[in-house]
């Protein structure tokens, strides 16, 4: 098929890469524009950029496809069909009608669960048991189009965001693959209007651990939160952050390390910090991390 590919972070590389496998014509790469970044602030290309680049395809990075020359451009593309994937850009009715069998949207949730920008930070922070992959006929709400294949994938009791993001973001990959390969067998099932949530893009000032939950709710924030932007906590001033947890025993006064496992007291029970990372440092195992930062038993985290 022709297909015009939409997409901007490295959860959309395997997708890319997917499609061009399975002998797709890409007529065409968009992704957000370069934007500076590291020390010296250059402009940097987007992960999808990059790797499009590298497989010698086309690349557009529009501000913004509201435009009528944008529209023009893309409708000029003649495409059968446009996957979209973590793209970040609002697409007009214009651009969804323009390709033969309109858009396709890549969604890392079971919807109707988790519409919205951070579906897997939402599911491990509400302590969701499974989520998975849909491919959606997009339309103009938001991640509200029928629902063509789905598949769902249990969440792991150890598991980061960022683990779930690269598993999910191969399922993605795979799922997508079948569906334009049955395209014209697959019947688009509208979503339910039960069971709606939304997930919230992730605000920084959400990151601070709170110890006075159940062990259960702060082992899901921290795990929810790593990599990005990370769970923190505080100790003799200095900010700390959390990248993995896992359930523990014991109790005390909510944010007290109980032991040198580095188990600390929740409001209800206890987790296990498994991976640390101080300011301007790089993350290190718990025990790595204590050899330089001692954390004795009775320390206050708050």
């Amino acid at each position: 098929m022709r297909v015009i590919f939409m997409g901007t972070p490295d959860f959309s590389v395997p997708v890319l890469e997917a499609l061009v496998q399975a002998g797709h014509d890409i007529v065409a790469v968009y992704c957000q524009p370069p934007r500076p970044a590291g020390r010296g602030k250059k402009d940097r290309p987007t992960p999808v950029h990059a790797r499009a680049e590298a497989l010698g395809l086309t690349v557009h990075h529009p501000v913004s496809l509201k435009g009528s020359d944008a529209q023009a451009e893309f409708a000029a593309l003649n495409a059968d069909i446009a996957v979209v994937v973590a793209y970040g850009l609002i697409l007009p009715q214009a651009v969804l009608d323009a390709p033969t069998h309109g858009c396709l949207n890549i969604h890392a949730s079971l919807l109707p669960r988790w519409r919205g920008a951070a579906p897997i930070h939402r599911a491990i922070m509400a302590g969701d048991e499974e989520t998975g992959i849909c491919i959606m006929q997009m339309e103009a709400g938001l991640d509200t189009g029928p629902v063509l294949l789905r598949k769902a994938t249990q969440i792991g009791k150890e598991e980061t965001t960022g683990q779930l993001h690269d598993r999910l973001s191969d399922l993605g990959a795979s799922l997508i693959v079948d569906a334009l390969q049955q395209l014209d067998g697959l019947t688009p099932v509208p979503q339910s209007q039960e069971g709606v949530t939304y997930a919230a893009k992730i605000d920084k000032a959400e990151a601070r651990i709170d110890w006075g939950g159940t062990a259960a709710e702060v082992d899901q924030h921290i795990r929810g939160l790593s990599p990005f932007p990370g769970a923190w906590t505080q100790t003799q001033g200095e900010r700390l952050k959390v990248l993995a947890s896992r359930l523990s025993q014991g109790s005390g006064a909510p944010g007290q390390i109980l032991d040198d496992a580095l188990s600390v007291a929740c409001g209800r029970g206890a987790v296990q910090l498994l991976r640390l990372q101080r300011a301007g440092r790089g993350a290190q195992d718990a025990q790595e991390f204590l050899r330089g930062t001692p954390l004795p038993k009775g320390t206050r985290l708050t």
